[in-house]
């Protein structure tokens, strides 16, 4: 059983390395965008992506989740069998969001999400000051408590 679990800031990567080893190792995926919003801006009460999110589980022997919210990646580590923690750098995150192709699953045109842009740059750039559960601080305390096999890629 392969059980990937891959969390960081908005632009550290984890959609790239989660479609590389979904199909190196025939996983099925689940981005925490899909579970986490009911639109852009209008984020689904917990308790309902926490029962998304443990639907999948159960439904999935083998998989990899990956997303930046915290309550969901902190309740997935008692199932995943590895736990990727992305923290290339803030200013990684920013190029990488420059260059991010359209997200036809979270906004209806590239206009769209090219509105929401420097916000999400804002967001990104905020990545060590805040304390939430998006924050450097909030996914460093799910990285040290994990006690399973874990990695943090910084590049």
């Amino acid at each position: 059983m392969q059980r990937i679990l891959i969390f960081g800031n908005s632009g550290s990567g984890k959609t790239s390395l989660s479609r590389r080893l979904r199909a190196e190792n025939s996983l099925t995926n689940l981005d925490l965008d899909t579970i986490a919003w009911d639109k852009p801006g209008v984020r689904k009460d917990v308790d309902e992506s926490l029962q998304l999110l443990q639907d999948f589980i159960d439904k999935s022997p083998n998989w990899i989740i990956e997303g930046c919210y915290g309550s969901l990646i902190q309740y997935a580590t008692k199932y995943c069998t590895e736990l990727i923690f992305l923290n290339p750098g803030i200013e990684k995150c920013l190029e990488n969001n420059l260059k991010r192709p359209f997200e036809p699953h979270k906004f209806s045109s590239l206009e769209e999400q090219n509105e929401k842009l420097k916000f999400l740059q804002e967001w990104v750039q905020n990545y060590e000051n805040r304390d939430d559960e998006y924050s450097l601080k909030g996914h460093r305390e799910i990285f040290e408590s994990f006690q399973g096999s874990k990695k943090e890629i910084h590049s």
